[in-house]
């Protein structure tokens, strides 16, 4: 054990150069995912043309769900291959997938072009992707936790929410100035490729900085069997309720999250807002999520993770309803703008916590496998289908503020998982190992 304790105190840290690479990958990522949310009704017109404009977004928002469904199967391969070989390669391997999925959406034709095979191949696309950011969560949170200096490792991890935050800026801008730019016929027909074609151009930078990280995971520490079957086995005989607890607790962070990056199809089929209104809104919800993100990870070091998760977020379950109420009741752009900016703070500063303290209850060698699949699979559950349910219950009740409900009961469930898991501070996360 001794031997444990000195390798963690002296382990790699993560200069900024590092953290920047890890970041970048992240940011390039989530911001495909930012972007196809952002213009999915654009999206759904292209490859999904129907006399219902409904329909078409509810087949774009599904296709949207299925990058989730393959998530599971990267965090299991990939995942556990971080801890089998090292977090640097898994994170390699993330950006190539990444890569090939961004470059179909760039390039891939609509139905008017090849008919059934534009949807199919959407599909494809969207799987690809799904598996590499199935696949990047595991790797990259760790290393980040890994590599940070004592004391600070809420704050280090804060930084993958803040690449989300940057993602969601940067698709903002690019959302907004296109609207501006182009027609409305134009960003239809191909002004929604623009954005990830931009993706497509970050993503070669991103994985020439990976190639020079400096490695925070040594196979000799590796104590289950060197495969993937062995890994999988440890961490469902031994930390099987932990990952149980850990998809419950990411319930209400997920769909939150995910309400938050719906506003911009919100704001334009439920408020009636203007394009351009509504693409600010995405911006605004990035803005939040880097600025409060790291407030929140600064706060979990300083506080406590379980603390910093639950007292925003109960607050925001006091406030989902009546938030919801008041956008649909007074339509002002000052009053939406406020309002999800205040959902977005709560939602971000809690964050930062939920992500360290799950990682830290996996011990180091099976921590990237057992953070991964908990992780995939919450997103999945919870993520994937989270527009598909806005969408449904919207369209099924006529209620605009019905969405609220989905997002207390979730937000529930995730206070009483957060409750039950135990919180462990820096040192022993780090020497947590089976013996």
């Amino acid at each position: 054990m001794s031997s444990e304790i000195s390798h963690s105190r002296q382990g790699p840290k993560a200069s900024r150069k590092e953290v920047l690479a890890v970041v970048l990958g992240a940011a390039v990522e989530f911001f495909d995912f930012s972007a196809y949310a952002t213009f999915a009704v654009m999206i759904g017109n292209a490859f999904f043309p129907s006399n219902s404009p409904f329909m078409s977004l509810l087949l774009s928002v599904s296709v949207f769900g299925i990058g989730f469904v393959v998530r599971p199967l990267g965090a299991i391969f990939i995942g556990s291959y971080a801890d089998r070989v090292g977090r640097k390669p898994a994170m390699l391997l993330t950006m190539v997938l990444m890569t090939i999925g961004t470059g179909g959406l760039v390039m891939l034709p609509g139905y008017e072009t090849i008919g059934i095979a534009a949807p199919i191949l959407l599909v494809v696309v969207r799987m690809m992707q799904g598996l590499a950011w199935g696949g990047e969560a595991g790797p990259a949170t760790t290393f980040i936790m890994e590599a940070a200096p004592q004391g600070k490792r809420a704050f280090y991890a804060s930084w993958q929410i803040v690449a989300q935050g940057m993602a969601g800026i940067t698709a903002g801008l690019i959302g907004y100035s296109l609207t501006v730019v182009l027609s409305p016929e134009q960003l239809s027909s191909w002004g929604w490729r623009i954005p990830f074609a931009f993706g497509l151009l970050i993503l070669p930078i991103a994985i020439y900085l990976r190639r020079n990280l400096h490695e925070t995971f040594q196979t000799g520490e590796n104590l289950a069997q060197k495969t993937t079957g062995g890994l999988l086995n440890e961490v469902f005989k031994n930390y099987r309720g932990l990952v149980i607890i850990g998809i419950f607790m990411l319930s209400g962070s997920t769909i939150t999250q995910y309400f938050l990056n719906y506003m911009t199809t919100y704001a334009l089929n439920e408020l009636h807002f203007a394009p351009g209104t509504a693409m600010v809104s995405t911006i605004l919800i990035g803005i939040c999520v880097v600025i409060f993100s790291l407030v929140g990870g600064w706060m979990a070091d300083r506080f406590g993770r379980k603390v910093t998760i639950i007292v925003p977020r109960l607050i925001l379950l006091l406030l989902l309803l009546p938030g919801l109420e008041l956008i649909n009741t007074v339509r002002s752009d000052t009053v939406f703008f406020s309002v999800i900016a205040i959902f977005a703070a709560l939602q971000c500063i809690s964050g930062s916590g939920v992500l360290v303290v799950l990682c830290e209850n996996f011990p180091k060698y099976i921590r990237s496998t057992g953070f991964s699949i908990a992780y995939a699979f919450g997103i999945t559950l919870f993520g994937g289908t989270a527009q598909i349910v806005f969408s449904w219950l919207i369209k099924s009740t006529g209620n605009p503020v019905s969405p609220g409900y989905y997002l207390i009961a979730a937000n529930i469930l995730c206070l009483i998982s957060i409750a039950v898991l135990k919180e462990r501070n820096s040192l022993r996360a780090q020497v947590a190992v089976k013996t």
